[in-house]
């Protein structure tokens, strides 16, 4: 479906405030065009014949009165569809946002990792704001043109068709130059707002990533890049500039030159006798109707780079919003015992390369499984699996003998927990990090919750306690109070599931012991995955399976495989600072 009967469609919806901002919009050009009419009417039969009576007068005042109504109606109308425009269209731009988040919402983790997070941003912040000018100021405008145009052309052969068969001459024109506009404009708009989009994107990088930049003195590197894409946004621009300026405003103004010289050349043909055969009102009227054309022409033109620009970012949003995406279903399963299954799992983010292969675990209800092996190894690829961030390429996941792909992913993760190496924190407070704003977590149990995991003593320093505001990922908590508090939150959740992401990577000693201590309450009765770098965490693992370079190459507990002295006891060796062979 094209960009414009998508627009449609959402106009559709709103369509009772539109409507009534066109009637509106009609009734006040009515007015608008009235007023020339009534002059001429005024110059035929008072100036020209000055009234000598008291009863003629009268009807020349209210000739006047006339005049000055229809300038009103015209004022007041005009208002009146400017605001019902403005209301119509700020709903729909409205619906079109919470489409769009709504969509994002449904979009695999994939789609987030092709994307920059300011670019996704600046399409529903940005492009959405300039289709809002579609529908605010240019189809009022548009709307407001053509029926203005009609009405003179009406107007004009209703008092000389000959006249308004040459006034004609303006529509092939501005067909032409319609044409010929759009053919560069919208090459232009679609470059200006993809590097609006980069800079978005950049910008945002920028500001998460300033403490790298400044610590090894990017800074100037950095800005070389920011001004590259600024100056290619400023050079597309002025392309546009250039094109709006040197057509724009020279094309009104030969249309201008060419109907006066054509209404000139008309008007002297047809005198006779050194008299016109036209009244002084009706040449009026012309003069009036002809300068009025000038307008909705100029206002036509001015809009072809909004209509554009609009245009360019409508297709930005559904292109969004045509990624394929799941349904958000509240579908109810029983709590999970637990029993969690990899059967021969491959697994590769493109094409064939395979990140897993051939991944054989089982974890039973209640047990903790440690995956340990170097970077790149593939842990945190099986725990994306599980989550179903991701879907297995071969094989299956099964929890308590279930396919997991037969339910939606919300579904899946609904009695699943997480807890991050770097735990992301909203803005808000402590308490609603914990809860999320989850009606079912109360405070008392994000109290309870907090003081499970030890985070009384990490947290009692805080002057707000549980209410200590929280600015955004939690960049004013230490590491281990972000941490305590993403503990605090999968245990308020009560998950059946539990995955630990290299949760101890980032803490001192101290922490690591409190830490340490909310790990011991987590795992209890749930079945529990722990991602580890630190070895001296997972001793009391049921099962420990060694990663390299995608497959399980060693499992056992942690006696099992020292005594096998293969590649966790080297790595254990190395942690704790004893030579090995």
């Amino acid at each position: 479906m094209s960009v414009g009967k998508r627009l449609w469609q959402y106009a559709l919806q709103f369509k009772k405030e539109m409507i009534i901002g066109l009637v509106l919009l009609a009734i006040s050009v009515v007015a608008d065009l009235s007023g020339p009419l009534i002059v001429k009417y005024i110059l035929d039969h008072y100036v020209s014949n000055m009234p000598d009576s008291g009863l003629q007068v009268k009807p020349l005042y209210a000739m006047l009165g006339a005049y000055l109504g229809v300038a009103i109606i015209y004022a007041i109308f005009r208002y009146a569809q400017f605001y019902m425009l403005q209301l119509g269209s700020n709903r729909i731009v409205q619906k079109m946002r919470k489409d769009v988040y709504g969509h994002l919402q449904k979009l695999a983790i994939s789609y987030f990792d092709r994307l920059p997070a300011g670019k996704v941003v600046s399409r529903v912040t940005n492009d959405t704001e300039a289709i809002r000018e579609l529908f605010v100021t240019v189809v009022s405008q548009f709307a407001s043109s053509i029926m203005t145009l009609s009405g003179i052309f009406i107007i004009m052969f209703m008092l000389d068709w000959r006249m308004g068969a040459f006034a004609l001459i303006i529509v092939p024109i501005l067909i032409v130059w319609v044409i010929v506009y759009r053919k560069y404009a919208s090459k232009y708009n679609h470059i200006v707002r993809s590097r609006l989009s980069d800079l978005n994107g950049m910008l945002n990088e920028s500001i998460n990533g300033m403490t790298i930049i400044q610590a090894y003195g990017q800074e100037a590197n950095m800005k070389k890049e920011f001004d590259d894409i600024n100056n290619e946004h400023y050079k597309y621009n002025n392309k546009l500039l250039f094109l709006d300026s040197v057509t724009s405003h020279n094309l009104v103004g030969v249309i201008r030159m060419l109907i006066f010289i054509v209404f000139i050349w008309y008007f002297g043909s047809q005198e006779i006798a050194g008299e016109l055969v036209v009244s002084v009102g009706v040449l009026y009227a012309f003069v009036e109707y002809i300068t009025r054309t000038m307008n909705p022409i100029m206002q036509i033109v001015d809009q072809l780079s909004r209509l554009e620009r609009s245009n360019v970012a409508a297709s930005r949003v559904f292109e969004v919003m045509d990624f394929e995406g799941e349904e958000v279903v509240k579908e109810e399963l029983p709590r999970y015992k637990g029993h969690v299954q990899f059967e021969h799992v491959w697994f590769a983010y493109k094409n064939d390369e395979y990140v897993l292969k051939d991944i054989n675990i089982e974890a039973k209800q209640g047990e903790t499984i440690a995956l340990v092996g170097h970077t790149g190894s593939g842990k945190s690829s099986i725990m994306n699996l599980l989550f179903r961030y991701y879907d297995v390429s071969k094989g299956s996941i099964k929890i308590d003998g279930e396919n997991i792909e037969n339910h939606s992913r919300q579904t899946i993760r609904q009695h699943m927990g997480i807890v991050l190496q770097d735990p992301y924190l909203f803005t808000g407070t402590i308490a609603t990090n914990v809860s999320l704003n989850d009606p079912a977590i109360t405070r008392e149990k994000v109290e309870q919750a907090l003081e499970a995991v030890g985070g009384e003593r990490v947290l009692k320093n805080l002057p707000g306690g549980i209410d200590e505001p929280v600015i955004e990922r939690g960049s004013t908590l230490s590491s281990g109070q972000r941490q305590l508090v993403s503990f605090a939150r999968a245990l308020a959740f009560d998950p059946a599931i539990l995955i630990l992401d290299e949760a101890t990577s980032n803490i001192d000693s101290e922490t690591e012991e409190i830490i340490q201590h909310a790990m011991d309450v987590l795992k209890q009765g749930r079945t529990t995955f722990i991602i580890a770098h630190r070895l001296s965490t997972i001793k009391n693992a049921d099962k420990i399976l060694v990663l390299d370079a995608g497959e399980v190459v060693e499992q056992g507990n942690h006696e099992e495989l020292l005594a096998l002295g293969g590649r966790y006891e080297q790595m254990y060796k190395l942690q704790s600072g004893i030579k090995a062979d």
